[in-house]
Parts: structure tokens; C-alpha cells; sequence
């Protein structure tokens, strides 16, 4: 008698397991990374963002530095890895490295040789056991600390990724990228991200287009927000409890054709490689043109000014990595560094200003279940977001990093 009751305890046991297990995973922390590429904190003052504003009086809110250059592919790495673009080594939406010569970055760039200095969260995550995916995000298609080998269509050595990943497409719209994440809510909780990353460009686009200040601009950010309704009504259906982060990547300042400082009628075209251009230029000076590319550019200019790579501004905290050109220059705010005057009128809006600027300040909103209602925030360095994340999913906090989770010390639930 007491071994069949011993065995029927056993099974039991055993049947109960994997409900248990799911029930536990069901407790699990979710976090969800949302960027709303080129959003301004103070878009959320012109009345038709009913659901950010929403999360931000449930939670918290603040207008979040980014790190320089304020452009798309830096930041985003930096809010992932917690290091700054010098460091991380994403020092542009374009570059060169003297390691490649006769290679050129771009956004469609995913070798892992520009991507590996530092890892983003979802590698961290995946090693501590936490499913993630991006649906996505810049540098998550990247098979992260692989090789790339010499041979033509050979694929990508020993590369890591997140469990679920999307490679990123413009024409995927809106409501595809959220009814993905939604799909993967209703996965088996053994499946089932508890990290996932959301990306959206359509605020950047008709910031870049129609300018910060135009209406059809505000058409655009009223129709995310809905967007975002959306998400947050199909989790509350799912009875998904999730902790949302919503960050911009950087602001976006009014641009025009009349605010431009033409190179050509500074220095000579065919003294250097110009390797980025807007709001600041990059230049790499040809073959024995170093001084008097530096005798034309260093002089004082009117809305513009320049340094050798060494000389960069600290407050800037840019120039060490040897991806940043020798010669870079940096225009006031809504001025346009151009290698000519534009041949026709323009009007529109650009970023990769001063991170100290207005106009350079990216939203940040947090809400969920391990969140205070705490309202809106002190300043703080878009660094602080991957101790956030981590804090939220319940990781060790990486101390090679440069940011902290200090700005959030008060305001998260255990």
C-alpha cells in the first residue's frame, strides 16, 4: 500500500510539472522595448496622444538625452548596450573603419566586424536564460560576435541573435509589427519572449519630410499613438502584464535650404572624402592634403565649427574611436552642412545636433507592473536605459557600462 501510494504521489507530481512550470513562466517578467524613432518629449503636448500620455501619468516620463552623434543607428546601439557610440563603435549611420580600407558602413551594414564591440541586451539576456525577440531594431539581424568569412555566400560563423528575429522593412506596416508581438503573447509560456524590442520610423520620416512643426507631422504621431492603443488593448486582452519602455532614438530640428554652409566655397572639393554630411560633416583629407584641409576648416566659420578628431569638445564625448574621421565638423541647430548650396528651396527637418540641444531631446515613457506611478523625471543619458532593462528583467547589472540605473532607483517596484 505505501508503494502504490508513493507512486501515485509521484505521478502526481508529475502531471502537475509542466502546468507549474508554465504558471511560473506566466509570472515571468515581460519587457517590452518600444522606439519611436525621432519622437520629441514635447510631442506629447500637442493633444493627440491620448495613449502616451496615458502611460506616462501611470508611470514615468522624462525628456532623455541621447549620446552624439544624435542620429539613428548610434543611439539605438547605445540603448542596448549601455555604452556610448566612442565606445560601442556604431559611430555614424555611415563610416569607415582603418582596419577596412575600402569598406563604407551604411544602414544595410550587417557584418559583425562593425557590431561587436559590445553586446546588446538581447545576447546578455539570452545567456541568463531569458527568451527574447525584436521585432525589429538596428543591429538585430546581426549575427552578434561572429565572423564573416572570405569565401563569396558563405554564412555568418558562430553569430548570435535573438530566438525570433525580423529583418527590418519600411513597407511592414504598423499593425504587421504589432500583431508579430502579439502573436508571439500567445505563444506557450516555454516559448514565449520575455524580452522583445518594437520599432517604429514613421514620426522620423515625416519629421525628416515635412519638418517638426508641420501638421502633417502631428497627423503622423496622432495615427502611432492609436497604433499603440492598439498594443496595449490586444496585452490587456492576452492578460499579458508587461512593462513597456518607450524611448526615441533622438529629436528632430526644423531644417531649410536657407540655412547652409556649402564646403565648396571653404576648401577645395579635392582635398578630402566627405564620409557624412547634414548637421555635421565627417571629412577624411586625400593623400597629403591634411594641412591645408586644416588651414581651410579650422578658422572660425559663421553656424559651424570644426576639429581635428583629437580636439573634439569632451562634452561630446566623441572622438576616440578610430572610426570618427580626422576632421569633423558640427553645424548650429537647423543649419545644414552641404558639400554645394542646394541647387533648389528645401524645407524639412534633420538631427545629429549637439546632444544638449532642445531639439535633440528623445521621449522616454515607462509603465507596467514593476513601475511607480513617480510622473516625469529628471533629464538623464539615454546610457541609463540598458541598466533600466536589466533591472526590469531581473539580470545583473553590467559594470562595463556607462550608464546606471540610479535615475530609476526610486521608482521601480520589487
Amino acid at each position: 500500500m505505501k508503494r502504490l501510494f508513493a507512486a501515485l504521489i509521484v505521478n502526481l507530481l508529475l502531471l502537475a510539472a509542466p502546468g507549474a512550470a508554465a504558471r511560473a513562466n506566466d509570472r515571468a517578467p515581460l519587457v517590452i522595448l518600444i522606439s519611436l524613432d525621432g519622437f520629441r518629449p514635447d510631442y506629447l503636448d500637442r493633444g493627440v496622444t491620448p495613449n502616451l500620455s496615458a502611460l506616462a501619468a501611470r508611470g514615468i516620463s522624462a525628456a532623455m538625452r541621447p549620446s552624439f552623434p544624435t542620429k539613428t543607428f548610434p543611439n539605438h546601439w547605445t540603448l542596448v548596450t549601455g555604452q556610448r557610440p566612442d565606445r560601442h563603435g556604431i559611430v555614424g549611420n555611415r563610416m569607415e573603419d582603418p582596419a577596412r580600407p575600402g569598406e563604407v558602413f551604411t544602414m544595410a551594414s550587417d557584418d559583425p566586424f562593425w557590431w561587436n564591440a559590445a553586446s546588446p541586451i538581447w545576447i546578455d539576456a539570452e545567456a541568463a536564460g531569458i527568451r527574447t525577440a525584436t521585432m525589429f531594431w538596428p543591429g538585430s539581424n546581426v549575427g552578434w560576435g561572429g565572423l564573416r568569412p572570405a569565401r563569396p555566400y558563405a554564412p555568418i560563423e558562430n553569430g548570435k541573435r535573438p530566438q525570433d528575429w525580423t529583418q527590418f522593412n519600411a513597407e511592414v506596416t504598423a499593425t504587421q509589427r504589432i500583431e508579430t508581438v502579439l502573436d508571439w503573447m500567445r505563444r506557450p509560456a516555454a516559448i514565449r519572449p520575455q524580452l522583445v524590442t518594437l520599432y517604429f520610423d514613421t514620426v522620423d520620416s515625416a519629421g525628416h519630410e515635412f519638418g517638426p512643426d508641420d501638421p502633417r507631422t502631428t497627423e503622423v504621431i496622432a495615427t502611432l499613438d492609436a497604433d499603440l492603443g492598439r498594443l496595449i488593448d490586444g496585452l490587456r486582452k492576452l492578460r499579458r502584464k508587461a512593462d513597456l519602455v518607450i524611448v526615441a532614438d533622438h529629436g528632430m530640428a526644423a531644417i531649410s535650404s536657407e540655412r547652409t554652409v556649402a564646403l565648396d566655397v571653404i576648401a577645395d572639393s579635392t582635398l578630402f572624402r566627405l564620409i557624412e554630411s547634414g548637421p555635421y560633416a565627417s571629412m577624411v583629407p586625400t593623400p597629403g592634403n591634411e594641412e591645408k584641409l586644416a588651414a581651410a576648416m579650422l578658422k572660425p566659420h559663421e553656424h559651424m565649427e570644426c576639429w581635428r578628431r583629437e580636439q573634439i569638445p569632451e562634452r561630446l564625448a566623441f572622438g576616440r574611436n578610430p572610426r570618427v574621421p580626422p576632421l569633423f565638423c558640427l553645424a548650429e541647430p537647423g543649419w545644414t552642412i552641404a558639400p554645394t548650396a542646394p541647387p533648389l528651396p528645401f524645407a524639412g527637418g534633420a538631427h545629429g545636433y549637439d546632444q544638449a540641444m532642445p531639439e535633440m531631446a528623445a521621449l522616454f515613457i515607462a509603465a507596467g507592473p514593476h513601475i511607480r506611478s513617480a510622473g516625469t523625471l529628471t533629464p538623464f543619458d539615454n546610457v541609463d536605459v540598458e541598466p533600466l532593462l536589466r533591472r526590469l528583467l531581473g539580470m545583473q547589472l553590467d559594470p562595463d557600462v556607462d550608464g546606471s540605473d540610479a535615475p530609476f532607483s526610486q521608482v521601480l517596484r520589487k
